[in-house]
């Protein structure tokens, strides 16, 4: 989301909307080799007219497509920042209520507790990434590789 409000802020807005949906269209790809594709396809579209704009997909892209080498189940949850936001709401919600800290140490605490509690929470509780999905891909890839080295 940042990388294409930052792009599409370097073209006029009447081409924001195709821009946007060219990089959505690599970000939603199903793996590195096609998004990596798309993308050339959109730095070479967007160069003659936005060579800014090319230059920015070009150097960045495969930073923000970091993702890809996760297995699909688990990209939905690290590609957003719901946990992160969640966290903050409550230490909002939570700092609110005693308004004036006697000092740093007790807000820290307060916090440190309140990270604690999510921790907890996710270790014995509901899972937010399923490890086993992790492990059979990293298994898929080794064998695939020794497949690899075995036809060379």
């Amino acid at each position: 989301m940042h990388f294409t409000r930052n792009a599409t802020g370097l073209v006029p807005r009447a081409a924001r909307k195709e821009l946007a949906a060219d990089l959505r269209e690599v970000f939603t790809a199903p793996d590195l080799e096609s998004a990596m594709r798309i993308a050339e396809r959109s730095t070479e579209h967007w160069q003659p007219r936005y060579p800014g704009v090319a230059k920015l997909i070009e150097d960045n892209i495969e930073d923000c497509l970091a993702i890809l080498a996760f297995p699909s189940a688990h990209r939905t949850r690290l590609h957003t920042t719901n946990g992160l936001e969640r966290l903050n709401r409550e230490v909002k919600r939570r700092t609110r209520v005693i308004w004036i800290f006697p000092n740093r140490e007790s807000c820290l605490r307060l916090v440190t507790a309140l990270a604690a509690e999510q921790s907890d929470e996710r270790v014995s509780g509901k899972r937010y990434l399923n490890m086993e999905e992790l492990a059979e891909a990293e298994a898929e890839e080794k064998a695939g590789g020794r497949e690899l080295a075995a036809v060379s």
